[in-house]
């Protein structure tokens, strides 16, 4: 977790920790949580879903406790759910005991899309830090700010004014040399002629690699290793992942490697996703929603991590990485039985409910956090109360879904 933790290691730009830096604030973490546990004794703990080093620590100490845990998460970015483990209903079931009403895979799809938060991911990353009048009163707000945080905060150690904003500029910059090549140079159009196996690229510094998937997340090695793994004649098409800007996109360096590897080709964040899916034999994604999506598109395939879609047939978990070409020969064999799918979209919308998390999420940056580019505010019980009374309709829904948790 300590590696894997953005604030520690490879996306910290502006501080490096030292060894022992890293060890003292994990055991203060610990004990911290140590002591809240032991004396409340909770009975219950709700979270998001776990997706910095701290959330994984407390989550994981309460379940050795045998604290109920309740987490609120969005399984395959369809509708939400309350579970004790990330994108996996607590439900126990067999496909094979479900009835079905043997829908086709288009009804399928057009039922897949009608999810309330289908286009959850989307809609995020078009609202989240695009306000540039949002932009201008976080810039001021930091400027003319006392910075107390570099000092009780570990979280902005050696964050300096001077520090961040260089960063940020350079970050800008970097944006839009990286973009112009992604323009350039990644490709647009699929071979119809060409048998391929499909690779989504997942967004860095997120949970589905750092914490879902920790030692899967130099996507560029799992590429290489799949790229040597593929049988004679295919060709693995790689595609960036549109939610990569948000990160202000990948370094070239790793754009150019991807594309000198002999049988890869890269694709523009910009292709759909559908004509992929249409045109593959297979999908392999370390921790992402692509195998689920695969699917609806009755195609197989190959995921890193476990996760709730995992119960569907069609579906391969890797369990080490020298199993890799055994497991491609055998997935691009298996077929994709529609009514296992509906069986398992089945389960789902009955155990889940609509509650879009992202929605919230840019509501949330919104009001507080100047559209998310200036997170250390200090929120008012009064800015607090409007926020909820604005709320309120869909607070109290969820609040609702709790209690029949609890219950």
């Amino acid at each position: 977790m300590a590696i894997n933790e953005r604030i520690f290691y490879r996306f910290n730009r502006i501080y490096k920790f030292s060894h022992d830096e890293i060890l003292s604030i994990l055991e203060k973490e610990c004990r911290l949580f140590e002591e809240i546990i032991t004396k409340i004794m909770p009975d219950f703990l709700i979270m998001f879903e776990p997706t910095l080093h701290q959330h994984e620590l407390i989550y994981r100490m309460c379940k050795k406790t045998k604290t109920k845990i309740l987490i609120l998460n969005q399984p395959n970015t369809s509708q939400s759910i309350i579970s004790e483990n990330p994108r996996k209903l607590d439900i126990n079931f067999e496909l094979d005991e479900l009835p079905s009403s043997n829908k086709s895979f288009s009804e399928l799809r057009d039922l897949r899309k009608s999810f309330q938060s289908y286009n959850a991911i989307k809609n995020y990353r078009n609202k989240f830090k695009t306000s540039n009048i949002k932009l201008l009163q976080a810039a001021f707000k930091f400027l003319t700010s006392e910075n107390k945080h570099i000092k009780t905060h570990y979280t902005h150690k050696g964050r300096t004014k001077f520090k961040v904003l260089k960063d940020e500029l350079i970050l800008k910059i970097n944006k839009k040399f990286r973009l112009s090549f992604i323009n350039k140079n990644l490709e647009k159009k699929i071979n119809e002629n060409e048998k391929f196996i499909y690779f989504p690229l997942g967004v860095d510094e997120e949970r589905n690699l750092l914490i879902a998937a920790p030692f899967y997340t130099n996507q560029l090695e799992v590429i290489r290793n799949i790229s040597k793994s593929l049988p004679i004649g295919y060709v693995l098409y790689v595609k960036e992942n549109p939610a990569q800007s948000i990160r202000f996109w990948r370094n070239i360096s790793e754009y150019q490697e991807i594309i000198d590897i002999p049988n890869v080709r890269l694709f523009h964040p910009n292709v759909s996703a559908e004509t992929f899916y249409e045109k593959c034999s297979l999908v392999i994604t370390i921790g992402g929603t692509s195998g689920f999506d695969a699917a609806f598109y009755a195609k197989p395939s190959i995921i890193f991590t476990d996760l709730g879609y995992s119960i569907l047939p069609s579906v391969s978990q890797l369990n080490s990485i020298e199993e890799l070409p055994k497991m491609i020969q055998e997935s691009l064999e298996k077929k994709v039985n529609n009514n296992d799918l509906e069986k398992y979209l089945n389960v789902l919308q009955k155990n889940s409910f609509n509650f879009d998390i992202m929605d919230f999420e840019n509501r949330y940056n919104d009001f507080f956090y100047h559209g998310g580019h200036y997170l250390s505010v200090e929120i008012l019980e009064s800015k607090m109360k409007e926020f909820l009374d604005k709320n309120q309709e869909i607070l109290d829904k969820l609040a609702s879904e709790f209690e029949k948790k609890m219950n």
